[in-house]
Parts: structure tokens; C-alpha cells; sequence
């Protein structure tokens, strides 16, 4: 398995989670052991110029936190494109560390039907209208030397459009659009043929009594003969003891006894986060 993320500029530098997934990355219980990051770099992200939406020159600086190395590619030269990508799987694979491709290319319409970017980024745009198509550029590359015939690559072209305008009519087909299809849920009886929830109602999961105190009793106790437990601990763990004899829990303990239910019905519990371990919560 590859783990390969697919980034816009903008985002790439403005959106927090992606600093935050890099310093995930490289921690035992967390990492993917390596992510290839691809950043569809179009400069100006929605309509924002670099200068007004971040610090650094690249968008991709942020990846320099982990020391991942960033390859910044001509978008126009796609057999430049496929070289850094296979040098970008093979670190990958040989380090398992994370990596970064930067295509820099340009977006020829706007960002979606509304906009308009000859209103934001003229000079650019102008350049950009002057600019030949990534396709046509390479394909002439390729009949000029010789690789593929003006037909053949009419004929993949043709093939293509086919494709795209049989699925399209295929799309028309369908008059009843089934909610279930889109949820990606991982309870597949939760939802009934509609989408609709079947039920909100919870079966019972209540625990006996003699359970809970068993499981309040343990939580307070140490797991090992004669060990020599701080004071400070020792004074919560004797105060939990207290809680669980007077029938009276805080939030701690009814944590505890939620997780000790499921851990006694065989459910792995894994708890995650900064204070775990030292048990702060």
C-alpha cells in the first residue's frame, strides 16, 4: 500500500491540518511510513497572489519541517512529471519517509463557473490565454519525433471523448438516485433502503452493579506485588477506592468503568492523545 495525497497550493500552505499531519508523521502509532504529498500548484489558489496569502516563497514549505524532500516540476513537461514521481515512489519505498511533488502549472479558467480571473490576475491571464495546451504541446513533441502518427493520436483522443460522452449519456439513465450509494458508512445496518436512519433508539448497555465495583476496584489497585508507587498517585488511586466503596464516581472513574466494560468484554481500547500516558485524564 501507498499512501499517496493529492494537495491544492493554497491549501497546501494555509490549511493548519496539513503542518499538523507532517508532525504525525513520523510517530510510531501514527505513521504511514512515508506519504507521497502531490501539490496541484496553479499559483494563485482560488484568487489570492502568494505575496497576500503566505510567508515563505513555495507553497510547499511546509513539508521542510520533517526534512521531506520537494521536487518542483514543470506541469508542461510531463516526461519530467513522470521522472520525479518514479524518484518520489522509490524514496518512498527505500526510506519510508515522506515526500513532495510540486507541479507548477497554471489553471486556465476560473476556479468554478462563477469566477472570472481576468478580473484578479489579468497580466497573468493574458500570459496564460497565450500559453499552448499541455496535450497539444506534447503531443506535437511526439509526432515531430516520430513516436506516435498525427492518427494515432487522433484516435486515442476520439477514444477518449467516447468514453466520456457514453458515460455521460449512461448518467441520464439513472432517475432514482439511492442515498445509500454515497454513505460511506462503516455500520452497514444502520441505514435503511432510503437513507433514512432505521432507529435512534439505543439497545440497552447497561452493567451490573457487582461489575462497575469490580472494575473501580482494579482501577484503583496496582498491578504489581510490592511495587513502590508515588505518593502522589498512591493518593489518587486511595481516593478512587473511596469512590467506588461510597457508590459515587467523577468523570475519571466513569471513564475508566467504560473502558474496563469493554476491555472485559474482550474490545481492544486504544486511547491516544498527549497526556495518555502519564494517565492525566
Amino acid at each position: 500500500v501507498m499512501s499517496i495525497l493529492l494537495h491544492g497550493d493554497a491549501a497546501f500552505a494555509g490549511q493548519g491540518v496539513v503542518y499538523e499531519t507532517f508532525h504525525l508523521s513520523d510517530l510510531p502509532s501514527y505513521t504511514t511510513n512515508g506519504t507521497v504529498h502531490v501539490v496541484v500548484n496553479n499559483q494563485i489558489g482560488f484568487t489570492t497572489d502568494p505575496r497576500m496569502a503566505r510567508s515563505s516563497p513555495y507553497p510547499t514549505d511546509v513539508a521542510r519541517v520533517v526534512n521531506a524532500p520537494i521536487f518542483h516540476v514543470n506541469a508542461d513537461d510531463p516526461e519530467a512529471v513522470m521522472y520525479v514521481c518514479s524518484v518520489a515512489a522509490e524514496w518512498r519505498n527505500t526510506f519510508n519517509k515522506d515526500v513532495v511533488v510540486d507541479l507548477v502549472c497554471y489553471r486556465r479558467r476560473g476556479h468554478n463557473e462563477m469566477d472570472e480571473p481576468m478580473f484578479t490576475q489579468p497580466l497573468m491571464y493574458k500570459q496564460i490565454h497565450k500559453q499552448v495546451p499541455v496535450l497539444k504541446k506534447y503531443a506535437d513533441k511526439l509526432i515531430a519525433d516520430g513516436t506516435v502518427t498525427l492518427q494515432e493520436f487522433e484516435e486515442e483522443i476520439a477514444k477518449y471523448d467516447r468514453i466520456c460522452e457514453e458515460a455521460y449519456t449512461r448518467s441520464k439513465d439513472n432517475k432514482i438516485l439511492h442515498i445509500k450509494h454515497w454513505l460511506d458508512s462503516p455500520w452497514p445496518g444502520f441505514f435503511n433502503m432510503d437513507g433514512e436512519p432505521k432507529s435512534m433508539s439505543c439497545p440497552p448497555t447497561g452493567i451490573s452493579e457487582d461489575l462497575l465495583t469490580h472494575i473501580g476496584n482494579v482501577a484503583s489497585s496496582v498491578p504489581v506485588k510490592d511495587f513502590k508507587i508515588h505518593a502522589g498517585l498512591s493518593r489518587i488511586l486511595r481516593a478512587r477506592l473511596e469512590m467506588t466503596k461510597n457508590r459515587v464516581v467523577d468523570w475519571a472513574l466513569a471513564e475508566y468503568m467504560a473502558f474496563g466494560s469493554f476491555l472485559k468484554e474482550g474490545i481492544h481500547v486504544r486511547l491516544s492523545g498527549q497526556d495518555v500516558e502519564r494517565g492525566t485524564f
